[in-house]
């Protein structure tokens, strides 16, 4: 399929044009939709095309599909499903999840795309399930926070690399192309805007092209540019990035250069339980079960039911920079059926201790502060309460018991919610509101529904957007690609 006579390896990526007018070389091999990224969304979109009976090409730049679905925990939030009937779970609809969507981004989310999601995303876990066999299951046993039902989906193995590899499995059963270690540099496009194919890059340096009918771009956001996150969000320029190296922006460079809208990017999802230094996520369904965040000087220091996003910034305004998760053998037999938090545990991130003496001498901190904080972890026991700044929803926890553990933490950037403005069938905007003609975007690399700031973020908004953005961009695809 590649054709790769026109350029040298010797013209590196960094000569590249972003975009270029025209159109790829004539002997370019051509398909009816191209896909930048094989991240959920793009192979979320893969299916579906093919389930049209419309043929695409995945292009990914990793050896093997990954992105950020790989390194998350692959949870994929849905009202109505299959999934949830058999497990029991009543009263959740499209109508209450948009309303949750909304709640935790005090209604600065995008309504079109919000009522756009919410409606989808059940159709599409069913539809994977049912048509593609890909195993999925509600999880049990605790509440994500901002949820008002159980809808949390998840394949089996509980990581999203085990989601990926079934959605990979399953797109290439239905007969989706896949060119992995193929990283997109340059858009070509007419005069009218319209995108006739693209150029991408091999391992080697070699540059090869390919024509298209439409284009989606599925590549994520800018998390791992370290320019655009100074740029964009200035209060993360100094935390880490814990996210996939494919968040290099491109889709953003593609849309700034074609004149494209760009919406939400000051929203993006944080996590305030980044293991330091080990660098590995440790699962905040501790928090929502009763565990609590120490700073250096033994105190709480907000309501950690209020959402993981949010947290990273709450601390990293902590001494350090860092904070102390703290929690009881109860919540660490539920912490042990999560993947991140084996591998935790595995690299020695938990420290146990025996007592309130022994905690506040592994922090530093004073040991009647310790104490406090644990036998009176209510609104009350933080000094968020005592300044007046609690959160309204902040509910009580049970005291925790002796013998304790910890895991040292601090926030980390995981991925932006902000990106191309499309409208709610997924068609990138122009700076007037108009679409461009063949151009679609989801997932990361288009504005998401998490509104423009770290709170607006519901857990799950990463894949909802991914698995509800890919389904509805394909259906776009098919409506074009067959007028």
């Amino acid at each position: 399929m590649p054709n790769s006579a026109q350029t040298p390896p010797a013209a590196r990526s960094a000569s590249q044009p972003l975009i270029k007018q025209g159109q790829p070389p004539a002997d370019s091999p051509q398909v009816p939709v191209a896909i930048v990224g094989a991240g959920a969304c793009g192979l979320v979109t893969a299916l579906t095309l093919r389930d049209a009976g419309l043929d695409c090409l995945l292009l990914e730049r990793d050896a093997s599909p990954s992105g950020s679905t790989a390194l998350s925990s692959g949870f994929i939030p849905a009202p109505a499903t299959r999934m949830q009937r058999e497990a029991g779970i009543s009263g959740d609809s499209p109508a209450l999840f948009a309303q949750d969507i909304q709640a935790k981004a005090h209604g600065t989310a995008a309504p079109h795309l919000v009522e756009a999601y919410a409606q989808a995303v059940g159709p599409a876990l069913d539809q994977l399930a049912e048509r593609h066999g890909i195993t999925l299951q509600v999880l049990d046993g605790f509440l994500y926070p901002g949820h008002s039902l159980r809808r949390m989906h998840a394949v089996p193995e509980k990581t999203g690399a085990a989601l990926v590899a079934q959605l990979e499995r399953a797109a290439l059963a239905a007969g989706a192309d896949l060119l992995t270690e193929a990283t997109v540099r340059t858009l070509w496009v007419d005069a009218d805007q319209r995108v006739t194919g693209l150029s991408y890059e091999r391992p080697d340096g070699t540059l090869e092209h390919l024509r298209c009918e439409l284009l989606v771009l599925a590549c994520n956001g800018f998390g791992g540019n370290i320019a655009m996150v100074r740029e964009l969000l200035p209060e993360m320029r100094d935390a880490p990035f814990a996210g996939h190296t494919g968040n290099d922006g491109s889709a953003i460079a593609w849309g700034r250069a074609l004149g494209a809208r760009l919406a939400d990017l000051g929203g993006y999802q944080g996590h305030g339980s980044w293991a330091t230094p080990h660098g590995t996520l440790v699962s905040w369904a501790l928090m929502m079960e009763g565990g609590i965040q120490l700073n250096a000087h033994g105190e709480r220091f907000h309501d950690e039911t209020g959402g993981y996003s949010e947290a990273a910034v709450q601390v990293l305004a902590q001494p350090g920079g860092v904070a102390w998760n703290v929690f009881d053998e109860p919540i660490l037999a539920l912490a042990r059926g999560f993947p991140d938090f084996v591998a935790a545990e595995a690299a020695g991130a938990v420290k146990p201790c025996a007592d309130a003496a022994a905690l506040a001498a592994w922090i530093g901190a004073d040991a009647a502060a310790v104490l406090a904080a644990c036998k009176s972890p209510s609104r009350a026991g933080y000094t968020g309460a005592a300044r007046g700044t609690a959160p309204a929803e902040a509910r009580p926890k049970r005291p925790l018991q002796a013998p304790y553990y910890a895991v040292k933490v601090t926030g980390a950037l995981f991925h932006t919610q902000g990106g191309l403005d499309i409208d709610a069938h997924c068609r990138v905007l122009r700076e007037d509101g108009s679409p461009l003609p063949n151009l679609l975007a989801a997932g990361g690399a288009a504005r998401g529904v998490s509104g423009n700031a770290v709170w607006g973020y519901l857990s799950g908004n990463g894949l909802l957007s991914a698995v509800a953005g890919g389904s509805i961009a394909a259906q776009t695809a098919v409506t074009q690609c067959r007028p």
